[in-house]
């Protein structure tokens, strides 16, 4: 994270917070396969999309396929590749690019060392510990994103924390788009469910930014979550999505949703084969649309519950594939994606660790982009207010763990380690006075304190504590400010797609 002033923090009211700003990785990482091994799970994902193919339900992505020189067979609907075609059109996407936010000073670079935490998408439940468990409304979806906005720690809005259920299905997208262009500065992803939603979105952002279609093909803004069908399908919805987003020079993260022993084999290598060839069958398609298009190798492998069939995250499976997939993804040149994931149905002991051991096999896998990053519960069914804030906590303890460590002669402290007599201590050093407040890191939601003052505080457990920390955020939210020029050709776009949606859906 950098930082201006040596290591200066802001801080939002009464909430510790790290500054908003770069994340990059120092360390190598962490390499679970061999050289050999990356090959051969490569190899095997272009023999699946040699012999066997991949299935595209929508009948435009299979004639833009077969006229790039895939064969076809339209009674199954299946797509097979020639390993040259595939290898010839990978070759064409970025390993690295940009996203532009609306507030240049929150752009994003994906790819090489750079992290990028983005919140929680897609549940279709809201929780907190005042009200539990419950469709949300679009006024929370609100609070959500305000709260997304405050935390500097979350780089990317996540294309909307949950669905607002009291939205019409078909026109509620426009509400997630205008809420997000008024409430954050920061990027944010698009509800890519469609060609409609996507074409709707990349608009939007023109209007947002002042841009036209060509300049926002040349500093991108727009990026969604593309997940395939698996095994081996990609279904008509995701498929226009890919064709709107490369088409226009946006952003696909390509995720296969791969439980091993259910959607995909039941071993590791056999999962990482299968992800690796439903990933390089849409970017093929996606570099036929549009050669130089920027996609993301996502990662979503883990396993199922053998015994109740239920998903299973944050698991040490679920780790050792994405340290495995940041691998693949290396050795194909494209950025990976990965998630902070748990299953646990509260913000409790579980949802700690699972997250805790989805964000180590992220961030030493060297993700490029860790979705779900804050505010994933239940295995994705819900985003918690609580645990947007102790993920928060989580992220900022691993940016500060990917600070390196100083070497120099004021850290080695020899004239304090002089000053100081053997049994001492250096609490009143020069050398401790003149960096005791910067130090070591200061938690937004730990404490510190001994039993007796946390208990005369009222005994609040680490939920209990963020419940409060959200609702302090929100007290002090200050939105950015906005064109009022562009606020209003925004509503007036929206207010225009709805009465023609409704009309459709009417006449």
């Amino acid at each position: 994270m950098t930082r201006r002033g040596g290591r200066d923090r802001r801080v939002v009211a009464a909430v510790r917070q790290l500054p908003f700003g770069r994340l990059v990785n120092p360390y190598a990482p962490i390499e679970v396969l061999s050289a050999d091994q990356v090959e051969a799970i490569i190899d095997a994902a272009l023999t699946i999309l040699e012999t066997r193919g991949m299935r595209f339900l929508e009948a435009g992505s299979r004639e833009i396929l077969r006229a790039a020189g895939a064969v076809s067979d339209e009674a199954s609907r299946m797509m097979r590749f020639d390993r040259g075609l595939v290898l010839e059109k990978l070759a064409l996407a970025p390993a690295t690019f940009t996203m532009r936010a609306r507030n240049r000073a929150h752009d994003l670079r994906i790819g090489g060392r750079d992290i990028v935490f983005s919140s929680v998408g897609g549940p279709a439940f809201c929780s907190d510990l005042d009200r539990g468990r419950r469709p949300g409304t679009h006024a929370e979806l609100c609070d959500f994103l305000r709260l997304v906005q405050s935390l500097n720690i979350i780089h990317q809005e996540g294309g909307g924390a949950f669905e607002a259920m009291d939205l019409p299905p078909d026109s509620r997208h426009l509400d997630l788009y205008l809420a997000q262009f008024t409430l954050l500065d920061k990027n944010c992803q698009a509800y890519a469910l469609g060609r409609e939603r996507t074409i709707d979105c990349i608009e939007m952002t023109c209007l947002a930014l002042g841009v036209d279609r060509a300049e926002l093909a040349r500093d991108p803004a727009v990026m969604a979550i593309v997940n395939t069908n698996s095994p081996l399908q990609l279904d008509v919805p995701m498929t226009e999505a890919v064709v709107e987003l490369a088409g226009s020079g946006q952003a696909c993260c390509i995720t296969p949703f791969t439980l091993a022993g259910s959607m995909s084999p039941v071993t590791i290598a056999g999962t990482l084969a299968q992800q690796t060839a439903e990933v390089l069958a849409v970017v093929t398609l996606a570099q036929v649309v549009r050669p130089g298009a920027p996609v993301i190798y996502g990662s979503f492998a883990s396993n199922v519950d053998m015994q109740s069939g239920a998903p299973a995250l944050g698991t040490p499976e679920f780790a050792k594939a994405a340290l495995a997939s940041g691998q693949i993804a290396r050795r194909l040149g494209l950025p990976l994606r990965s998630s902070n994931t748990t299953s646990s149905n509260c913000v409790d002991a579980q949802a700690a660790y699972e997250s805790g051991m989805s964000l180590w096999g992220a961030i030493m896998g060297h993700a490029n982009l860790v979705y779900h990053a804050a505010g994933w519960l239940e295995s994705g069914l819900t985003a918690s207010f609580e645990k947007l804030i102790t993920d928060a906590e989580m992220l900022q303890m691993m940016a500060e763990f990917l600070r390196p460590i100083e070497v120099n002669a004021g850290e080695l402290a020899l004239d304090a380690i002089a000053e100081v007599e053997p049994g001492g201590h250096h609490f009143g050093t020069a050398h401790t006075l003149a960096r005791y407040e910067t130090a070591f890191y200061m938690p937004m939601l730990s404490t510190r304190r001994n039993f007796e003052s946390w208990q005369e505080a009222g005994g609040l457990d680490a939920a209990q504590r963020a419940n409060v920390i959200w609702k302090q955020l929100l007290a002090d939210y200050v939105q950015p400010p906005l064109d009022p020029a562009i606020a209003e050709s925004l509503s007036g776009y929206v207010a225009r797609r709805k009465d023609e949606i409704h009309s459709r859906r009417s006449g």
